[in-house]
Parts: C-alpha cells; structure tokens; sequence
C-alpha cells in the first residue's frame, strides 16, 4: 500500500488479536515515531511497551486507580479489563522540558504525531491499532507508574495487534470543503 493510499484510508481497529508487531516490524513502528516533527529536535517523547505480563501489572494498576477514584464495581472492571484489549499497548508520554522556542503544547502535539506514525507503521506493515485516552492519561496513579514529571503528558495509550476484523474501507473520500477556507 502506498503511503497516500494509507493516509487516506486510515482506520483504527478495535478488535486485535495476537499476534503483537515484534522484531524488525516493532523497531518499524518505533522509528517511525522518532520522525514525527520535532522543532528543536527535543525529543519530547517516551514510550513504555506493555505487553504478557506488563498487561497484568497494567490491569491492576488501573483497578487500583478506578477503586481509589471510587468508581463503581462495573467501572473497576472496565478498567481492569481494558489491558486485555490488544496483545500490545505502547503507552506515550509528552516528556516536556522548559525551552524558550518551543512551548509544552507543541512537544505534547510532537508526541501526538508519533502516535499517529506508530498506527501507521503499524497498518503498513500488516497489523493494526486504536489510539486511546481518556481520564487515565490524567489519573495521578497512572502518572506516576509512567515516570510523568509534572509538566509531562499521557498524550495516549496505542492498542496494537493483528485486526480481528477489516476495518471498513472508505468507499467515498471524506468531504473536506465544511473543514477547509481559504486566507
């Protein structure tokens, strides 16, 4: 697949199964995202891999928090649950440092496009994921089992494995005229 086709047509798939990108295909993805922009070249990203037993320790990490928040039984067990989803999850994290050109959102967003190259190296290479955040990226918890200074950001955790499922293909091109203007 050519790299305009795959922008194009990008979907996330919800449903992965084993197996998780490994070897030569998982330094792939990794490299891809050490190319997402980076102004000032800072490298303002980290990647924490979970995958076997790093699922287990990450499910109990999660019910802890959702017990801790005082979430509700059926929530705990979402959250206990969610490592389960794909065989593999890489956890990103905006490693933000002070820098007189080059502000905290910008790094935060430099990480962001590394998720978005991972999904991509991903899908080009067979396998397939879905980005994810919500509150556990901000959870105090989890933070801190990722190493998060305080300026650091859980910018996701990024799903990945082989598709259970095709995701769809996109049979007309998204409309861009409601998004686009001219200046």
């Amino acid at each position: 697949m050519d790299a305009l086709t795959l922008l194009i047509n990008r979907r996330s798939a919800s449903r992965l199964v084993a197996p998780a990108p490994s070897g030569e295909v998982l330094e792939n993805i990794l490299r891809a995202a050490m190319r997402a922009p980076d102004h000032g070249t800072l490298q303002p990203w980290r990647f924490i891999i979970i995958e076997n037993d790093g699922r287990d320790r990450f499910s109990t990490l999660l019910k802890k928090a959702a017990q801790d928040s005082g979430l509700e039984d059926k929530a705990q067990e979402k959250a206990q649950q969610a490592p389960f989803r794909a065989p593999m999850i890489i956890t990103v994290v905006a490693h933000c440092d002070a820098n007189p050109k080059v502000p905290r959102w910008e790094q935060v967003v430099s990480a962001g496009c590394a998720v978005m190259a991972m999904q991509m190296a991903a899908i080009a290479q067979g396998f397939n994921g879905i980005w994810r955040s919500g509150a556990w990226t901000e959870n105090t918890q989890v933070r801190e089992a990722f190493d998060c200074r305080e300026h650091d950001a859980i910018v996701g955790f990024l799903y990945l494995g082989t598709p259970q499922l095709t995701p769809p293909t996109t049979i007309h091109p998204p409309e861009t005229t409601p998004f686009v203007r001219y200046f």
